[in-house]
């Protein structure tokens, strides 16, 4: 008989196998300060790309207050218990009702956490008799979710329709056989490559094909469309989203989630989504919190225009200085390059150490062998001049990837 953890010392797994480099450094890094523009990493002020405080609501001073207001008045623990048996209040269901209102639903409900409600919302949704039609670049909460559930599954190619069409044959003929119903999942906004999910050509196929839609909209809301209420908004389809999801995380800089709806499905959720009913309640001053930061997402359209101004900005001199960043229509800018895993550890050191800049990296496994994703994530309190240094730091790295002046080995870690 074998040790359980036996198969963890020779196999750390994909990304753990880098760890004793990486960690501290490129993975786990530690920033330092407020949330800002500008953080501190290792002692050193930095230019920080890598947060999704999309409307720079993390410290702004009403968001300040009314989290402290609230923690003194309420304090961490209120309400005890989960929802359904002790842990509701006037305030949860107001933060849902606001909720409902702005995405155009007739109901919402609280999520304690994005990924864990996503995860558990499929989970809620789908029986063996089901089948699910999503896309391949869906985020892990969604692929976390499938794996819980014994639906048939079909995966069409990224925002390919026709591909898409093809699997929704497929699934039809099946649950025509088993009886049951197709749930399709996509984006909003899928959060690596920044390009919008093909909402509104998928909610037009409900002429032709019989099925209900969910939209993950993490990177959408608060972002996207003319009042901020996200994708489904800007693609004018937001009636046909079937079921909406989105995370307190992004642009409300916060903690949570919820979920939107017709008030049937919202109240099976209720009564069924395990996530909630086995957790406890969003503590108040969360709760309190996030009322202040959706008031401030919709009373004030000046911090996403501002938003905008660093996303175009940033975009255009990136394509102006020949970097690739794919089909992003949204505020997530991906920068194309290509080298090895360790050249690419090298760049993101020149990057911190020579140049101020930090951003994120994505690198095999997660992506193909030979390519390199540096993700920038502007946000409404960037500026010209972080913008600027940022740019010229990137001509400045991609110089040295292109002419193989990076050492292909693991860096030293200073």
């Amino acid at each position: 008989m074998a040790d359980l953890f036996e198969k963890f010392t020779n196999n750390r797994g994909s990304l753990g196998q880098y760890q004793d480099k990486a960690h501290g450094y490129f993975a786990f890094p530690r920033l330092e300060g407020e949330i800002n523009n500008r953080m501190k990493f290792q002692g050193k002020e930095m230019v920080i790309w890598s947060l999704n405080n999309y409307l720079g609501l993390a410290n702004h001073p009403e968001v300040r207050k009314a989290d402290a207001d609230a923690a003194a008045q309420w304090g961490l623990a209120y309400p005890m218990g989960a929802r359904m048996m002790s842990g509701n209040s006037v305030l949860h269901e107001q933060l849902e009702n606001e909720l409902a209102a702005f995405v155009s639903k007739p109901d919402a409900f609280l999520l304690n956490y994005g990924y864990q409600g996503m995860a558990s919302i499929v989970d809620c949704l789908c029986s063996r008799r089901d089948v699910v039609v999503y896309d391949a670049e869906s985020h892990a909460c969604i692929l976390d979710g499938l794996r819980m559930v014994p639906a048939h599954r079909f995966v069409f190619k990224h925002n390919d329709i026709e591909d898409f069409e093809k699997q929704m044959v497929r699934a039809t003929k099946m649950t025509e056989e088993t009886g049951g119903g197709i749930l399709v999942i996509t984006e909003g906004v899928f959060g690596m490559a920044g390009d919008q999910g093909r909402l509104k050509e998928i909610c037009a196929l409900k002429l032709k094909y019989q099925f209900r839609l969910l939209v993950d909209d993490a990177h959408g809301f608060g972002t996207m469309g003319a009042t901020g209420a996200g994708v489904g908004e800007e693609q004018g389809c937001q009636d046909q989203i079937d079921v909406y999801f989105s995370t307190f995380a992004k642009s409300m800089a916060s903690i949570g989630g919820f979920v939107a709806g017709e008030k049937e499905i919202i109240n099976y959720f209720r009564y069924n989504l395990r996530s909630q009913i086995f957790a406890k309640s969003l503590p108040m001053p969360l709760v309190v919190g996030n009322l202040k930061r959706l008031e401030l997402l919709k009373s004030k359209p000046e911090l996403r225009e501002k938003l905008w101004e660093n996303v175009r900005s940033l975009q255009r001199q990136l394509k102006e200085n020949g970097f690739d960043i794919g089909k992003t229509d949204s505020p997530v800018t991906p920068v194309y390059m290509h080298g090895g895993v360790f050249e690419a550890s090298q760049l993101i050191m020149d990057m911190r150490e020579n140049y101020n800049i930090f951003c994120s990296i994505v690198v095999y496994p997660v992506i193909p062998r030979g390519h390199i994703i540096l993700r920038l994530i502007p946000t409404a309190v960037h500026n010209e001049e972080d913008i600027r240094e940022t740019i010229e730091a990137f001509k400045a790295v991609k110089h040295k990837l292109v002419n193989k002046l990076y050492p292909d080995e693991i860096p030293s870690i200073v």
